[in-house]
């Protein structure tokens, strides 16, 4: 996405959005409107459901970009005081992302234990019985928990040895946030029954393409950090 300080404030004070804000924005709502296109053409509720959550989080990244646009300087500098002007938020959001999935994970884990020695604790629900919250367990601590503390590290690191701050504005934001996205949407499939019922490769197509597209994103900006390298 374009630098955010690649576009002037306008005369008037004020400033305007940039091309990476304006075209997020247009495209998080454009994915908004068609999954809830696609939901209302859903057969089963389960995926109409998915549908619906890809529309939050599309309505929600619109917001989020807007905001930050108001809360933003005209001009994110790249140094300041001779010194980079590291981008922590996305770590700091990674960070305690890692946290939450672990302990949500371990839960799972004790719950599943304690549905191996009690069998009727799941009381007959189907979302929560053994053989769809052992797969959500394993994943959550390995993908979920395990994933945030690889972006966080990535990006921490890779700015502090290039001594650059991290490239682009908002897509390193995509990238945490997109993956977290992933993670909602797999580990309710597991609860939900909606699985491709391959051991580690459990989320649906559509979750596939969607992790697909961040990981794409999450290599450009690690690329292109590299490109300007101190």
């Amino acid at each position: 996405m374009a630098q955010a300080n690649s576009v002037a404030a306008p005369p008037q004070g004020g400033k305007s959005l940039s091309f990476g804000e304006l075209s997020g924005i247009v495209l998080s709502l454009f994915g908004a409107f068609l999954a809830l296109f696609i939901a209302s053409k859903a057969y089963t509720a389960p995926y109409a459901f998915h549908m619906f959550v890809f529309a939050l989080a599309g309505l929600g990244s619109a917001f989020f970009i807007f905001k930050r646009h108001t809360l933003r300087p005209a001009v994110i500098p790249q140094e300041i005081n001779g010194k980079p002007n590291y981008n922590y938020g996305p770590i700091q959001f990674a960070s305690l992302a890692a946290v939450f999935w672990g302990i949500a994970g371990f839960l799972v884990g004790l719950i599943i234990a304690l549905e191996l020695a009690f069998p009727d604790l799941s009381m007959g629900l189907p979302w929560i019985n053994f053989g769809r919250l052992r797969p959500l367990h394993t994943s959550a601590v390995i993908f979920a928990f395990g994933g945030n503390v690889l972006l966080a590290t990535s990006l921490y690191v890779v700015q502090r040895t290039c001594r650059a701050r991290l490239a682009g504005d908002l897509a390193p934001w995509f990238v945490v946030l997109g993956f977290n996205l992933f993670i909602v949407i797999a580990g309710t499939g597991y609860l939900l029954g909606i699985t491709q019922g391959k051991e580690y490769a459990e989320p649906e197509w559509y979750s596939d393409l969607w992790l697909t597209i961040v990981w794409v994103v999450y290599l450009l900006v690690f690329l292109a950090t590299l490109w300007k390298r101190k």
